[in-house]
């Protein structure tokens, strides 16, 4: 009897280093969004940002996507997307924005020069020049979100919602890697 209680101990003991180590190196998973556009709900028109004391940006960032967006081709395909700043290259700002919705997707350009295209209910690698992450995209009740994961496992999220009879326009911003936030603020846009 000892025998098979010491066998069935030691299985026992097996299983569970094997679990707790599969658990430990799993991948961190974006759960997809929402592909259903919530009803009365429109982002689109132009919308012009509010100054206040929350919707600066961190300079450290700054210098560190100034960095980045600075470098020539060549040095921006030897960088590995590693060093930190990765998911935040995914990240936009501007003064002023434009976003048309459709039924399918949300675009939005960034003082009438960059745009950004989102599909509802997307789940797919997005890239930006040699860096590749992970994204999703899609509708929680009333906001649009977008979650941007790269392969260092930080995660940028973005989400957008309409405040005020929809003359109010809200996005909040958080780069974060587990449980630790690096970076968070919101912005607020007033329809023109």
């Amino acid at each position: 009897m000892p025998v098979k209680l010491t066998r069935l101990t030691a299985s026992m003991a097996l299983l569970t280093v094997l679990l707790l180590y599969g658990c430990g190196s799993a991948e961190p998973m974006l759960i997809s969004k929402s592909s259903a556009v919530p009803a009365g709900i429109d982002l689109s028109g132009f919308w012009l940002v509010r100054e206040t004391p929350d919707s600066a940006r961190m300079p450290a960032m700054d210098a560190g996507i100034e960095r980045l967006v600075s470098e020539n081709r060549s040095q921006r395909s030897r960088r590995r997307s590693s060093d930190g700043v990765s998911a935040q290259v995914f990240m936009e700002f501007g003064e002023s924005l434009k976003i048309t919705q459709t039924a399918y997707g949300i675009f939005i350009s960034y003082d009438r020069s960059v745009v950004e295209e989102f599909t509802f209910g997307e789940n797919r690698i997005v890239e930006i020049g040699p860096i590749e992450a992970k994204r999703v995209s899609g509708w929680e009740g009333g906001s649009f979100v977008v979650e941007t994961l790269d392969d260092s496992r930080t995660s940028l999220l973005e989400s957008w919602r309409l405040e005020k009879d929809a003359t109010v326009l809200v996005r909040d911003i958080q780069i974060s890697k587990g449980e630790k936030v690096s970076f968070k603020t919101r912005q607020v846009f007033d329809r023109q």
